[in-house]
């Protein structure tokens, strides 16, 4: 295997590193103190992103995207990564590829404008009462003529307060399985005002400020037929799509804040001196630091062969789910052995080591937990065996 990388890759690795560390890296002080990103900072960043020819760069050439394959595009979030996740979300934007199952006037009023920046799409998945059971979801869509009506509540939506429309999951039938009854899923886009869609502020939490999540109230909201994404009852395959993809992503940016800490901590460990020596030299650190190392470079490894044979259509859940599962994993143990290294500066949010071991917390959480990582994982080493 040829572990080298183009002319190409490399260009995009330094062009993103150079974005994230001279626009992003600066207005972090100001989203950790506030807890706000500003709508006339993320457009204004937006705008240079755009220009820097970083924006949509996960989308395809032929809907107006940089069209990266999928190893390049795991390094450009893993530099993506290191940044404040509002400031590198928000302003970056990637959309969603659930967006490709887009057709005719959807592409031209949803597609399209959210792959140039001028429209922002947010996903409706998670309910108060199921969380990773996207089959357990209440929110229901039920056929009335040429119409679907939409009840329910989502919550955990992430930037929903400044998205123009959502992509929303609900339950719109039931048919038997193997397991007895089970709801059908169909995906929605359903713009931001639209009668019966209300959008409220979500909950304050640790990790990543500036980044924030709503709750999505849907009562008696009707929607045309056309407003169907992909297939009537087929959502759930639309969201498999996605959630490979996805879970990748974060495994990348995980690597990112991972070798931010970690180069922050070997900096420390190089200047700071006590009883005489720098602490690097103490094996009770240097240890530490090599553990790191050696965890890092296993996570990046999966990672990239994830994203590698996704690129060769050989990927399979297990492999997004070990990416996931190892690369946030990772992070929070080079988070919270970084801290230590800085010892109670580590806590102070004078320095950056304070933010990446708050933001660490929640990747072992969202887009799948380990939990249900590891449930993937087993199921594909037990189904060939009967188990």
């Amino acid at each position: 295997m040829d572990f080298s990388l183009t002319d190409e890759q490399q260009l995009i690795i330094d062009t993103t590193r150079d974005f994230v560390r001279t626009e992003l890296y600066p207005h972090e002080p100001e989203i950790e103190a506030s807890g706000v990103l500003r709508d006339d900072l993320r457009d204004e960043l937006k705008a240079r992103a755009i220009d820097a020819g970083l924006y949509a760069a996960n989308m395809p050439v032929e809907v107006g995207g940089a069209g990266l394959d999928t190893v390049t595009w795991a390094l450009y979030e893993k530099e993506l990564g290191a940044a404040n996740y509002a400031l590198h979300w928000s302003c970056v934007g990637r959309p969603s590829n659930i967006l490709l199952a887009c057709r005719d006037e959807q592409r031209e009023r949803y597609l399209l404008p959210t792959v140039r920046g001028t429209r922002t799409e947010c996903l409706a998945m998670t309910e108060p009462g199921a969380g990773s059971d996207l089959r357990g979801m209440k929110t229901s869509a039920v056929a009335s003529g040429d119409d679907f009506v939409i009840n329910g509540t989502k919550h955990f939506i992430s930037h929903a307060d400044h998205s123009d429309y959502v992509i929303l999951f609900a339950a719109s039938g039931e048919e038997n399985g193997s397991r007895g009854v089970r709801k059908l899923i169909t995906a929605f886009l359903i713009d931001r005002g639209h009668p019966g869609f209300e959008i409220r502020a979500g909950y304050k939490n640790v990790s990543h400020r500036g980044y924030t999540n709503s709750i999505l109230e849907f009562n008696d909201c009707r929607v045309p037929r056309s407003a169907i994404l992909g297939e009537l009852h087929r959502g759930f395959e639309v969201a498999n799509s996605w959630l490979g993809a996805t879970r990748l992503q974060v495994a990348a940016t995980c690597l990112g804040r991972a070798e931010r800490a970690m180069d922050l901590a070997t900096r420390w460990a190089a200047e700071r001196t006590q009883f005489g020596q720098t602490i690097g030299k103490f094996q009770g650190v240097g240890f530490k630091l090599a553990d790191m190392a050696v965890e890092i470079r296993a996570a990046e490894l999966l990672v990239l062969q994830a994203a590698w044979k996704h690129d060769r259509g050989t990927s399979t859940d297990m492999d997004m789910a070990i990416a996931k599962l190892k690369a946030s994993e990772v992070l929070a143990m080079v988070a919270d052995e970084a801290l230590q290294i800085h010892g109670g500066m580590g806590l102070m949010s004078d320095l950056p080591i304070e933010r990446i071991w708050r933001d660490a917390r929640i990747e072992r959480i969202w887009e799948g937990t380990s939990e249900i990582q590891r449930m993937i994982i087993s199921r594909a080493l037990l189904r060939p065996l009967g188990g």
